[in-house]
């Protein structure tokens, strides 16, 4: 899986994979077949690759029904990919009459009418509205286990990088900034990029030296202490799960809370400098009422540390 911000290269480099981009240097091999090596002029041809390949926006022929938009990559019928999606009842639907869900179902059953050797997939959930993107992403993940074919998955949300990837790279500006399990770039980002995609909170702010790391002080004021030594102006990244709410007055960081919301039995703090993950309290016990000024604290090992040219 890659995982990147829009503009980073994700969709060129599933097209160069595929054959549909023709880059000047680099070089792409899969089992041991060279597909694309530049300086030596080695240009296989997408046909020859046998790529299946979904675009963002599926890429259905407006014109041809489901049944046919599926034949058409495989020059055959597919009665049993049809079935398989459970899309054998819209045979003869335009692209037009299905929903967002039922359009990717097409997509993917002529992505795999190829019977590709590399299964390519572009942003699959970017045109689904919320349901209907956490039920087909539990259907591609069944789907994916159950095929066991290599496949290259570009999305901008880590939430489904994880649950689709083993191993999950990151891409920025046309870089592979870190490649790793979901658990590996959370818990040790290569950079403050990394960090950022995994959804931490980034801060700046100036590192002096102490006794078992060093203190930060923040831009806008407070500090933190990090068990990573460092000197001088750095990013840090916390997760808003490490963060903890605490007593204003005796805290060395304060914030202001702009929202409050559930989400799955958490509670989702929104502050001016800063997103913090907590469990549900006892309102009684402490106002978390939008204007409250509020201590944090975390631990310093879950406090991250990175230099100015580390990214962000």
């Amino acid at each position: 899986m890659l995982v990147g911000p829009s503009g980073s290269g994700k969709t060129s480099l599933l097209r160069t994979v595929a054959g549909l981009e023709r880059p000047r240097v680099g070089r792409v091999s899969f089992a041991g077949e060279v597909w694309l090596d530049a300086q030596r002029k080695v240009r296989l041809s997408p046909e020859r690759r046998r790529v299946g390949y979904l675009p963002q926006d599926y890429g259905l022929f407006p014109h041809l029904d489901v049944a046919a938009n599926v034949r058409f990559a495989g020059r055959r019928e597919r009665p049993d990919l049809l079935e398989r999606f459970g899309i054998s009842n819209l045979s003869r639907a335009r692209p037009q009459q299905l929903s967002g869900g039922e359009r990717q179902r097409v997509a993917l059953a002529r992505a795999l009418a190829r019977d590709p050797r590399v299964l390519l997939l572009d942003e699959p959930f970017g045109a689904l509205d919320t349901l209907t993107h956490q039920q087909v992403r539990d259907e591609l993940s069944d789907l994916l286990a159950e095929l066991q074919l290599p496949t290259l998955l570009v999305t901008h949300t880590f939430a489904d990088a994880t649950a689709l990837g083993h191993r999950v790279g990151v891409l920025d500006q046309g870089r592979l900034a870190q490649v790793a399990t979901p658990s590996e770039l959370v818990r040790h980002p290569a950079d403050a990029t990394v960090a950022a995609l995994t959804g931490a909170n980034l801060l700046h702010g100036t590192a002096t030296p102490a006794a078992s790391g060093a203190t930060v002080t923040l831009e806008g004021g407070g500090t933190l202490s990090s068990a990573a030594r460092a000197t001088g102006p750095v990013q840090i990244a916390i997760h808003p799960w490490e963060l903890e709410l605490a007593n204003a007055e005796t805290s060395t960081l304060t914030d202001t809370i702009v929202s409050v919301r559930q989400d799955r039995g958490a509670l989702i703090i929104r502050l001016t400098r800063v997103t913090l993950q907590a469990k549900p309290i006892d309102n009684g016990q402490r106002s978390l009422e939008p204007g409250t000024t509020v201590g944090l604290r975390a631990a310093p090992g879950d406090v991250r540390v990175f230099g100015p040219g580390d990214n962000l």
